[in-house]
């Protein structure tokens, strides 16, 4: 049964199709590694502690960071 179940994946492509898949999640996690990473140093650098959180607990790949990065993370003037 296992054998006929395998040539028909085959047979239908999803085999690579599955592959391309996990190609785009793999790129997906690295892209969202990097972004909060830069981000959550940032925000703590800052003393940030609710950006701080927030990043660290919410995942939106990469989106919220990249605004955080670029909009908030300016340090204030003291």
């Amino acid at each position: 049964m296992y054998g006929n179940y395998q040539q028909f994946i085959n047979v239908m492509g999803f085999q690579s199709l599955a592959a391309g898949f996990t190609a785009l999640i793999l790129i997906l996690v690295l892209w969202t590694a990097i972004w909060k990473g830069i981000a959550l140093w940032k925000a703590a650098r800052n003393g940030s502690k609710p950006w701080f959180i927030v990043l660290l607990v919410v995942n939106t790949l990469g989106i919220l960071e990249i605004i955080y990065i670029f909009f908030f993370s300016k340090k204030k003037k003291q």
